[in-house]
């Protein structure tokens, strides 16, 4: 894969979650994580309405969904087809139920992302080979450095923050980070509305082009402002999926499926040490799962000294 120019996405089918990963040039530059049990966006679903209003709300097997642009002519209780537009996220808001829109297309599962798909486990491990642990890393701390400084990236409830800092002279630091900054937007597929805070630019040319090195980087869709004199630039891109960032913030469940991967290279009986949060998160049938791959039973040790990243696993 290292040195390959052709972009490609890979895709890891693990206990838990569906990994995505486009890689180009030996590294990943957009991910996306599926979590298992989960519908996700553009799947078509048979649904009954089960109030309306201000806000309709759609039920489909046992989950809820918000439909924002409404069930016009159409009456409470009436079977209809939706189209699930935002997964839950999770994270930091876990009480925002998944969105979805009326369709008049029969119920079918959303279409595939095309790429190849890789075994798992085996022996080559070509996620990890691009940078997947990194990935991770950046995920869980919210740091990513680049030459010259640092993003911070911190979620809240209005929007997505990436702060720019570091040694570069101003405006080379604006346009340093302001490119670090769009490289994180699509690889940990951040979306809805994201600002950055680049240092204070004066110049209107320099502005301008670092708002085309910002287009040149995120694929469309996606709309923003132009950068201001403080220095601020809004973008705002569909928000069909969690981000890895909002994955992390369920941290628990997050490290649990992270483990399960590193643990599924073992061999025979294996044994799962970890904080006791992370060893609480993995469910009866992952473990079923792992001890299929593993060929051996799996034994589980919590350990409250470990962080919650730290977990390993060891032959039983």
């Amino acid at each position: 894969m290292r040195g390959s120019t052709l972009p490609e996405w890979l895709i890891e089918r693990g206990i838990g979650e569906t990994r995505h990963a486009l890689i180009e040039d030996g590294r990943i530059v957009e991910a996306r994580i599926i979590r298992d049990g989960l519908t996700p966006a553009g799947t078509i679903l048979a649904a009954r309405l089960v109030s309306t209003g201000r806000n309709p709300v759609a039920r489909a097997g046992d989950h809820e969904y918000l439909l924002p642009k409404g069930a016009p002519g159409v009456t409470e209780g009436a079977t209809i087809s939706i189209e699930v537009t935002r997964e839950p996220l999770g994270g930091a808001e876990p009480w925002k139920r998944p969105l979805a829109r009326l369709s008049d297309e029969a119920p079918h599962p959303a279409p595939p992302l095309d790429g190849r798909e890789l075994a798992f486990p085996s022996p080559a491990d070509a996620l990890e080979a691009a940078g997947w642990s990194d990935l991770l890393d950046e995920a869980r701390g919210g740091i990513i450095a680049f030459t010259g400084g640092e993003l911070r990236i911190a979620l809240t409830p209005a929007m997505a923050l990436i702060d720019v800092d570091g040694t570069l002279p101003p405006e080379q630091l604006a346009m340093a980070g302001a490119i670090a900054a769009a490289h994180a937007i699509r690889r940990h597929g951040i979306t809805g509305s994201v600002g950055i805070d680049l240092p204070t630019i004066s110049g209107k040319g320099a502005r301008q082009a670092i708002a085309q090195a910002v287009d040149a980087i995120i694929p469309q869709p996606f709309e923003r402002t132009a950068v201001n004199g403080f220095g601020f630039l809004q973008i705002v891109r569909p928000r069909r999926h969690a981000s890895l960032f909002e994955l992390a913030g369920e941290r628990a469940p997050f490290e649990a499926r992270a483990l399960l991967r590193r643990a599924a290279r073992e061999g025979g009986a294996v044994r799962l040490v970890a904080h006791p949060a992370v060893i609480a998160a993995i469910t009866p049938d992952w473990l079923a799962r792992l001890s299929a791959q593993v060929g051996g039973a799996v034994d589980l040790r919590a350990e409250p000294a470990l962080g919650m990243a730290a977990g390993y696993a060891t032959s039983a």
